[in-house]
């Protein structure tokens, strides 16, 4: 554990070459956070701010579905915390809602150079104690909320990762002993919004469709006015 650190993916793309094997960096600080395309991420004192390091040894494409290996993990720990099974959704690709607000994010970065990921940092962020005003979130996005507030369950940042990382190591062994598809199911059980109109935007172009599924590839499948439409990289909106 770190007292205070830039950012715990930055720390994992420096230490990852001395590792031996899998292992979280937690900080209980972060200067410099960051969330998907570069944006900022708010982390006060008490939020859940960590990275899991890992040496993978599939396809880049196949690596890139550990998003939702973490989804599922984030789950089961805020269910522990907080005992509240039904509270808690996944957003496609990369965020968990309780109560329909955003409680946690993740970014994934490989690390190396080549056609191969030599090491995969999966940054988590989580709102235990404190949410970002609004004012710090995109026009639009699903408006933050902390575990505490909307829950009651006060839990430091040791404490919930004591819960994660047992939960991150049992769908590791799914995903890595049966493949995607039992991912792929137990993630759509949870999603948020399946069956419902949603808008998945990227820099150039914005799809309003139906959300039918998440394909064998971790796809946002749309079913739009032009037919079935994969996402592949997108911001979603509801």
């Amino acid at each position: 554990m770190l007292a205070s650190v830039d950012s715990t993916n930055t720390e994992a793309v420096r230490i990852a070459g001395g590792l031996a094997g899998p292992e979280w960096i937690l900080a209980l600080e972060q200067t410099a956070a960051r969330g998907r395309r570069g944006r900022a991420w708010v982390n006060p004192t008490g939020n859940f701010a960590a990275t899991l390091v890992l040496r993978p040894t599939e396809s880049a494409d196949k690596v890139a579905l550990r998003s939702f290996v973490t989804s599922l993990a984030l789950h089961d720990a805020f269910v522990a915390a907080s005992g509240r099974a039904t509270s808690f959704a996944l957003k496609w690709p990369n965020d968990v809602l309780l109560n329909g607000g955003k409680v946690a994010g993740i970014l994934l970065e490989s690390i190396g150079t080549g056609t191969g990921v030599r090491h995969l940092a999966i940054g988590i962020g989580v709102n235990l104690m404190h949410a970002p005003d609004k004012s710090q979130v995109e026009t639009g996005a699903v408006a933050p909320v902390s575990l505490i507030s909307e829950t009651g369950a006060s839990v430091g940042p040791e404490e919930f990762l004591d819960l994660l990382a047992p939960a991150y190591a049992h769908w590791e062994t799914q995903f890595t002993t049966y493949g995607f598809s039992p991912i792929r199911t137990a993630w759509l059980a949870r999603a948020a919004r399946l069956g419902e109109v949603i808008t998945a935007r990227t820099a150039t172009s914005e799809t309003v469709g139906t959300f039918e599924t998440v394909d064998e590839q971790g796809n946002l499948i749309l079913n739009t006015a032009n037919g079935r439409v994969a996402i592949t990289a997108a911001d979603v909106f509801f």
